[in-house]
């Protein structure tokens, strides 16, 4: 095994050390991170600090993090539609949202057969603007990323919301 930074438990990542394989911490004040999204346009980095209960963002140009959204629902899973706009999870409000340009919180989903979503985790859109999530229950099960309720669907689905 070469001299690496990285402790290679199987030779088949051994490619993946090669050429810039500097690691560098951007931040290490988040109780939990997750979700981590890089925004080209804007030059930044966006990931959910899940039980602070923010969206937090690196600047490229600066290197300076700082909040992006603070309360954010203990958002989870990021990502951006086919319009550049983010699609959130959030476990905490148990709803998924999108950030209009001006800023606003648009909901896309909230609900499914007028049952509460439990605590939408992750999500995806696809090439025609459809956007995909799971919602599983970890943000019902305690108040540390969420907050604790009864799941009023009983069981954790991925949904689809057609643009």
């Amino acid at each position: 095994m070469p001299d690496s930074l990285y402790e290679i438990l199987d030779d088949r990542f051994l490619p993946c050390t090669k050429g810039d394989s500097r690691l560098e911490t951007l931040h290490d004040g988040s109780r939990w991170a997750e979700g981590p999204l890089y925004l080209p346009a804007w030059r930044q980095l966006v990931w959910s600090d899940i039980p602070n209960d923010r969206i937090l963002r690196w600047d490229e140009a600066t290197g300076a993090v700082g909040v992006f959204r603070s309360p954010a629902g203990n958002s989870n899973g990021i990502t951006v539609d086919r319009q550049g706009r983010l699609v959130t999870c959030e476990q905490g409000n148990r709803r998924v949202t999108r950030t209009e340009p001006d800023g606003t919180v648009t909901v896309l989903a909230e609900r499914w057969q007028g049952k509460r979503l439990n605590s939408p985790n992750d999500a995806v859109v696809r090439s025609d603007g459809t956007i995909w999530f799971s919602d599983p229950d970890f943000g019902i099960l305690s108040d540390y990323e969420g907050h604790r309720a009864e799941s009023e669907i009983g069981a954790c689905h991925v949904y689809r919301i057609d643009p």
